[in-house]
């Protein structure tokens, strides 16, 4: 089974290696990359501040120029480590052990704003790049949809898709084959924010417990959560989750 995760825009810094483009999973993507990656480069370098602010989506100069430099130059981290928010504080992976740690490297595909789809164990710099936002006159969504389509679609053609990304990144890369998404209910209500949460949890478990099939996941005992629905359409079913006190 591979799970499909979205990354976040907030980043931790420091790396442990050289950033190595070519090292990166789906190499065939690679051309795509590097044609975003030298159009990133371009606009860091004219270091004109209103339109990094507008890339970075960001507003304060210092913040705006900690990110204004040759990111091919910078340190690098594995996936996993270098996005930080919501999901990933749950997901927690520094505190799970070897096996679960393992699981996530070769099962998690996080699909990054500037790569493209890359491993959970992809060693990748620090870099900003808001969400949905053109890096000149290219949309990396529509570069990348093109590009991961054949790639991606051989890579899962005999694995269950456990896709926890959020919808935007459907721009980038949708299963041709049938795939598994999740809605979280708490009071009967959907949650929107806090999913990202819910998604965290999800995937630790599936780690600690080495998931490897959707029939496995749905036998699952996660904490706090409980499965109310499971929709079904040709193209996906979606399990529906009530959070429980």
């Amino acid at each position: 089974m591979k799970i499909l995760l979205a990354p976040s825009e907030t980043k931790r810094s420091g790396g442990e290696a050289s950033f190595k483009l070519n090292n990166l999973a789906f190499a065939s993507v690679n051309s795509a990359r590097q044609e975003l990656l030298q159009e990133y480069l371009q606009i860091v370098q004219r270091c004109d501040l209103a339109e990094l602010g507008k890339l970075f989506g960001l507003k304060k100069e210092s913040d705006i120029l900690k990110y204004a430099k040759d990111i091919t130059k910078e340190p690098a981290l594995k996936a996993i480590l270098r996005y930080t928010g919501v999901a990933f504080d749950y997901i927690d992976y520094p505190s799970l052990d070897a096996k679960a740690k393992e699981y996530i490297d070769s099962n998690v595909i996080l699909f990054s704003n500037l790569f493209g789809a890359i491993k959970a164990n992809d060693l990748i710099p620090l870099y900003k790049l808001k969400q949905g936002e053109a890096v000149g006159a290219i949309k990396p969504e529509k570069l990348y949809s093109g590009a991961l389509k054949e790639p991606l679609d051989s890579y899962l053609e005999s694995e269950d898709i456990l896709d926890i990304r959020a919808g935007f990144y459907n721009k980038f890369y949708k299963p041709s084959k049938f795939y598994t998404t999740l809605k979280f209910l708490k009071n009967g209500k959907v949650v929107s924010h806090w999913a990202k949460a819910y998604r965290g949890i999800v995937l630790k478990e599936l780690a600690k417990n080495r998931v490897t099939s959707i029939d496995e996941f749905m036998k699952l005992n996660i904490p706090t959560l409980e499965i109310e629905e499971i929709r079904e359409s040709k193209k996906y079913q979606e399990i529906i989750f009530s959070i429980v006190s």
